[in-house]
């Protein structure tokens, strides 16, 4: 059994643990409701625009839009989302696998990836994979602004024929329990059957092809806005379970080393006490 002073220092130590991470949960909760208020103002948007080209797509020549124009997907590029920190449980590690499964079933030789946090870049760029760019250090700032520059620049190599197909995998926030990881199909735009389609027939001015034109540089952006807001609300909430989570395991066991520690004592105490009675017997005799 331990002695006294070893269990009163762990128990210290884990009592100075415990206080780290209840003051991450507290600074995650913050960062969650404000992660979250900003994503639920973005989901309509995005949405309704989504909805809109996508009731285009059918009556307008896609050859005549660059970003529409269906070309054979010899090589392609995956968008993945994960966090620059760790200590958020299961967040990161579960993106990187299912997204790892998705690149090797096309191929590594034929996939480009760009990374947006460090843990994804790290991974990959260990293993050999043809990371093209990669992002870090802006989550403690996001702003539109980085969704714009990252949409260009995915687009822009796009365009120079890099690649003939992009696909995002982000964590797609549900809840505080729950993230789903979720891949869409950012380039070049396709119809796909669960995608909610307006249905009402409407009379366009300026012309189809025309509103097809300014829209598609807004749905870019706003989309990949929405995938860091969701990717962000998603980290803080699992940054807040997880931190829970350790700070009542420190507290369990806290609780059984004071435990341990009263049994360590009363068996010292009872030493002494068998000690001194013999002694005392010992004098009689």
């Amino acid at each position: 059994m331990a002695n006294l002073k070893d269990i009163r220092k762990r128990i210290g130590t884990i009592e100075s643990i415990r206080q780290v991470t209840r003051a991450m949960k507290l600074v995650a909760a913050a960062k969650l409701r404000r992660a979250q208020s900003n994503m639920e103002q973005a989901r309509p948007y995005a949405g309704r625009i989504n909805g809109v080209l996508k009731h285009l797509l059918p009556d307008i020549d896609r050859n005549t839009h660059q970003l529409l124009t269906m070309r054979p997907a010899k090589k392609k590029a995956f968008v993945v989302f994960t966090s620059d920190r760790g200590l958020c449980g299961s967040f990161n590690t579960n993106i990187l696998k299912q997204a790892r499964t998705i690149i090797d079933a096309v191929g590594k030789d034929q996939a480009q990836l760009i990374c947006i946090g460090r843990k994804g870049y790290e991974f990959f760029n260990k293993r050999g994979y043809d990371v093209v760019e990669h992002y870090a250090d802006f989550w403690n700032e996001l702003n539109f602004s980085h969704a714009v520059k990252m949409a260009e620049a995915v687009t822009s190599r796009y365009l120079a024929g890099e690649y003939d197909d992009v696909r995002v995998i982000y964590n797609q926030f549900k809840n505080v329990a729950q993230q789903k990881i979720a891949e869409f199909h950012y380039l070049p735009l396709v119809l796909e059957e669960d995608d909610e389609v307006i249905t009402q027939d409407y009379l366009f001015e300026p012309s189809k092809d025309e509103v097809v034109t300014a829209l598609i540089p807004r749905h870019l952006n706003i989309q990949m806005w929405r995938f860091l807001l969701e990717s962000n609300a998603s980290e803080q909430a699992a940054r807040m379970t997880s931190m829970e989570a350790a700070t009542e395991n420190a507290g369990d066991l806290i609780d059984r080393l004071r435990l341990e520690y009263n049994k360590a004592r009363q068996a010292a105490i009872t030493t002494e006490i068998l000690e001194v009675v013999s002694g005392a017997e010992a004098l009689v005799e």
